[in-house]
């Protein structure tokens, strides 16, 4: 599968800016989502081939969404990146139990962020 339409999910403004430029400058379609339920709206209207996800979001968090996804039929075959500020290896290995393929740190290393998502490609 080749990944080129990316949702990403984020309630900080600065943070879906600054990855939808570094995804947009490396070839990538992005579509951003403020929250659990402006990521369920948008996977509604259209399907992306990668999930970029935030945790630490109003409502639903990331892990939450991300456990939802991984286990429904019709959005299981989307892989899910955890981009998030929760740095410790509970939050990580937490994260991966929910059905995420990869867990990335913030600040993003850019380089390394393109390197995982070509890897799932």
């Amino acid at each position: 599968m080749t990944i080129r339409k990316i949702l990403v999910v984020d309630d900080s403004k600065t943070e879906r800016v600054a990855l939808s430029d570094l995804l947009n400058k490396n070839g990538f379609v992005v579509a951003t989502a403020e929250n659990a339920d402006d990521a369920l709206s948008s996977l509604a209207k259209e399907k992306p081939d990668l999930i970029l996800m935030d945790v630490v979001m109003p409502g639903g968090n990331g892990f939450q969404l991300t456990r939802t996804l991984s286990r429904d039929p019709q959005f299981s075959s989307i892989p899910i990146i955890i981009c998030s500020s929760k740095n410790l290896e509970t939050d990580r290995v937490w994260g991966l139990r929910q059905g995420a393929r990869d867990y990335v740190v913030k600040p993003v290393n850019g380089p390394d962020l393109i390197a995982k998502i070509q890897a799932l490609g």
